[in-house]
């Protein structure tokens, strides 16, 4: 039987380490129509029969309704996003398929919000973030060591899932940039501190200070070099996506070793959660795969994504907690012990 167990696991921990690589191959691989609709001819030629009959200042403009004007919604604009519906309604009624639009499905607005359930789901991961921040003060002392690198987890986490709630409601170029560069800093604060809580880094003794050091100045130095990259260099979609997930992916084998190493030493439940978590994860990560038109023009794949993500995250914070608690527990026991 324990032969069993043991096969199990490791057959466990390859299956996840490969579930990451090949998603990424899957994304880097996969071809995306992503204008054909703006380059259709009924299209350009309902948004300029719309701009000249709507937009013309000299010609009695529609007005915009304020709600669109306060999220920046212009006369070009709202043609664009009317002429998008009633090509796709046409093409809908005429058997064709629902095609993009610059590179996005034709979403339903909402109170002038371009994607609505992604916004909401957003907005479910902020909570999530905010809540589980406020259990762990609440129960957890701040002279733990490890306390503080969990605090800043959630405020990456709460930064970036504001950066996406932005986004989704308008896309303009500084809101994309500010939400993919505020994944890629929670992506990549994961990796740090799970690296700092799996060799125990914030112990004080002078290798691990000196490692910290350097792990900290890496890290720093990855984040500047992508960002410089990205903006100074070229905006590049393929690559962001490329170094988020093999971050991820170093992220969850640490944690995958994590769980492994710690159930091994104190056979508790709790301590296989993150193995778990990374998982469940990967496996909504792969729901960006499938990139289907939005069901009743709002619920994509990326917004099931999104609410994917939410439940995870208030489990982590249960986790965080019950690992910062066990450890003091640990430290008290060899204190006593030692008297």
């Amino acid at each position: 039987m324990l032969i069993r167990l043991s096969t199990s696991r490791r057959r466990s921990s390859l299956s996840l380490s490969l579930l990451p690589l090949a998603i990424i191959v899957c994304l880097l691989l996969r071809t995306v129509d992503a204008s054909l609709g703006d380059r259709l001819p009924e299209f350009k030629q309902c948004v300029k029969v719309c701009e000249r009959e709507n937009c013309d200042p000299n010609n009695d403009p529609t007005a915009i309704p304020l709600h669109h004007r306060l999220l920046l919604w212009t006369c070009a604009q709202e043609c664009d996003y009317t002429c998008q519906h009633i090509v796709t309604a046409r093409r809908v009624e005429a058997g064709r398929a629902v095609t993009q639009f610059h590179g996005k499905w034709p979403f339903v607005r909402l109170l002038g919000m371009q994607e609505p359930f992604s916004v909401l789901f957003s907005l479910g991961n902020l909570v999530a973030h905010h809540q589980g921040l406020a259990r762990l003060r609440e129960r957890v002392p701040p002279s733990y060591p490890l306390r503080r690198y969990y605090e800043l987890f959630a405020y990456f986490g709460m930064a970036s899932w504001v950066f996406s709630t932005v986004f989704h409601m308008r896309d303009f170029r500084a809101t994309e940039q500010l939400d993919y560069f505020g994944a890629g800093a929670s992506v990549l604060y994961g990796m740090y501190y799970a690296l700092v809580r799996v060799a125990r880094l914030d112990l004080p003794t002078p290798r691990r200070r000196s490692f910290l050091r350097f792990w900290t100045l890496f890290c720093c130095a990855l984040y500047a070099a992508h960002v410089a990259y990205l903006k100074l260099w070229k905006w590049d979609y393929g690559y962001n996506m490329t170094a988020n997930l093999v971050v991820g992916m170093v992220h969850n084998l640490l944690w995958t070793y994590f769980s492994w190493s710690r159930w091994r030493e104190t056979r508790q439940s709790w301590a296989i959660w993150p193995s778990m978590l990374v998982a469940w994860i990967m496996l909504v990560m792969s729901l960006e795969l499938l990139d289907f038109p939005p069901i009743w023009g709002a619920l994509d794949a990326h917004c099931l994504w999104h609410l994917g993500t939410i439940a995870p995250a208030v489990l982590w914070y249960n986790f965080m907690t019950k690992d910062l608690q066990d450890l003091a527990r640990s430290s008290a026991h060899k204190e006593s012990r030692l008297l």
